[in-house]
């Protein structure tokens, strides 16, 4: 379980099939089977040193998620997981990543940027304004539902903390909803019958 409050950032030194190696700021205090969410998606550290580790990532993550077309040298978000008895300072956030979506706009808003972005149509049913949504591990406050999509407001502390400050128009980014959105929606579903989004993670 994580936070989507982002610890740090790396990059992804490497790949060699399904193994990809990250260069990560706090790679000595990791362990192996440690869990680290790397922008928004649930790894276990296989192997660690001073300056990174390596983790491997099954066909399906490769297939639902932008890892799988990361390029080698791309900055990522890095976060472990949550302490028991540590600070919630974002929202539940488990690394299971829900779709794909695309930044469609960014622009100036007060001190910060709105951004906007194409979410795949089974995440929008757990879409609400003022709700949560992890984008690239990031936890953030839905600002308002948009057709098709959703924009959210960053400050400067999260565009420069995290890869989102300099994500270009068009790129792809992990997507993940609120896992309390998607237990409602399952038991009214089981309950009351009708159609829900997927949220398969």
């Amino acid at each position: 379980m994580f936070t989507g409050l982002v610890e740090a950032l790396g990059r992804l030194a490497s790949r060699s099939g399904a193994t990809l190696r990250c260069t990560c700021p706090f790679s000595a205090e990791l362990l192996p089977g440690d869990s680290v969410a790397v922008s928004g998606v649930c790894l276990t550290v296989e192997e660690r040193d001073g300056e990174g580790f390596t983790a491997t990532a099954v066909p399906t993550t490769l297939r639902r998620t932008t890892l799988g077309a990361l390029a080698a040298g791309s900055p990522v978000n890095l976060e472990r997981a949550l302490r028991v008895g540590g600070r919630l300072g974002g929202h539940v956030v488990q690394g299971h990543v829900d779709g794909v979506g695309h930044l469609v706009q960014r622009r100036p808003d007060a001190e910060g940027e709105l951004l906007t972005f194409a979410a795949p149509p089974d995440i929008l049913p757990y879409l609400v304004p003022r709700g949560a949504i992890a984008v690239d591990g990031v936890s953030l406050t839905v600002a308002e539902r948009t057709p098709g999509g959703f924009a959210v407001a960053i400050i400067p502390h999260t565009a420069t903390a995290t890869t989102l400050g300099a994500l270009p128009t068009g790129a792809a980014v992990n997507l993940e909803a609120d896992v309390l959105a998607k237990y409602v929606a399952g038991l009214l579903q089981a309950t009351h019958g009708g159609t829900t989004g997927d949220g398969r993670a």
